[in-house]
């Protein structure tokens, strides 16, 4: 237990380290279904449905408004024979303005027992790369010196690491998703700048609140220096282990509406609606995320309900 204590007791103070920060650029894609999509997160978290999972998700954000964020996702993962490994590979296409990121890495996990009362902590490692392309022909700019800018095509190696502390009822994540430095498109200035590290913090928990009810609290904090703080806070309810219905907060931002449906014991299929909380609400009619996570139960093989 005092192992455990240590362990959670740093993730705390990471936590506080990150809300203390004050910041000002862009961030990495965001999603509001997260819990849905740990180990675009954390590393560690690769293979921990103990099944070949396939997930898919699209993200339109601030629709109505032209060259606004759109983001694509493809995660895959599962574990090895030895169920201590897992590994998945992770795609993300992330459109905005003139620039399309794109961010391709493979992760490894590996995971050992903390104690009898089925806890475990995750290690977790990745590695890839990252390519940033822009069109400076498209879209209006504040600053016309922009619209002559060359375009570029720019190559960044990707190294990060997370931690993923979990049971069956909670689970406790920090991760570093790229020690390098890469290049991204910063819309405020509209010009090609320097992303430095970001930090994760996720958490979440399931407890019964009812006959064939389920509550399902989760959090996701990220800080970059030089950005904002982005803290979301969200609580899903999931019943007769089939409909999920849920509401989401993005701090000074958003507030999100959730809905999920477990069509099969292979197939979930998730929607989410951002409604914007700031002055761009009014140029923009909110934000649309559905996502699709196919997985593929082994044969003979009986397995315990997965809630994250």
């Amino acid at each position: 237990m005092k192992r455990i204590s240590s362990i959670i007791t740093g993730l705390i103070l990471m936590a506080i380290g990150l809300l203390s920060t004050e910041t000002h650029a862009q961030q990495d894609p965001q999603y509001t279904q997260y819990m849905y999509n740990t180990m675009s997160v954390n590393p560690g978290y690769a293979g921990q449905r103990e099944v070949l999972s396939i997930s898919g998700l699209h993200r339109a954000q601030w629709v109505g408004i032209d060259g606004a964020p759109r983001t694509q996702s493809l995660v895959v993962h599962a574990p090895l024979r030895n169920e201590k490994i897992g590994i998945g590979l992770s795609v993300v296409n992330d459109a905005l303005g003139p620039s399309n990121e794109t961010y391709v890495d493979g992760n490894f996990s590996y995971t050992i027992r903390l104690n009898d009362y089925d806890t475990k902590l995750s290690f977790g490692l990745k590695g890839g790369f990252h390519i940033l392309e822009t069109n400076w022909s498209e879209g209006l700019f504040q600053n016309p010196d922009a619209a002559f800018q060359q375009d570029l095509s720019l190559f960044s190696p990707i190294i990060g690491a997370g931690l993923y502390l979990h049971t069956e009822s909670w689970y406790l994540g920090a991760a570093v998703p790229n020690f390098i430095t890469t290049r991204h498109y910063d819309d405020f200035q509209e010009s090609i700048a320097k992303e430095r590290m970001h930090y994760y913090l996720i958490g979440g928990m399931v407890f019964e609140a009812g006959q064939n009810l389920k509550l399902k609290p989760a959090f996701l904090v990220k800080a970059v220096p030089g950005a904002p703080i982005i803290a979301d806070l969200s609580a899903n309810a999931l019943i007769s282990e089939k409909l999920t219905l849920g509401l989401a907060y993005r701090w000074d931002d958003s507030f999100s509406g959730l809905a999920g449906f477990q069509l099969s014991d292979s197939l979930f299929i998730g929607y989410a609606y951002d409604l914007t909380a700031t002055e761009l609400n009014n140029y923009n009619s909110g934000t649309h995320e559905i996502m699709l996570r196919f997985e593929l139960q082994p044969l003979g093989r009986l397995l315990s309900p997965r809630f994250f």
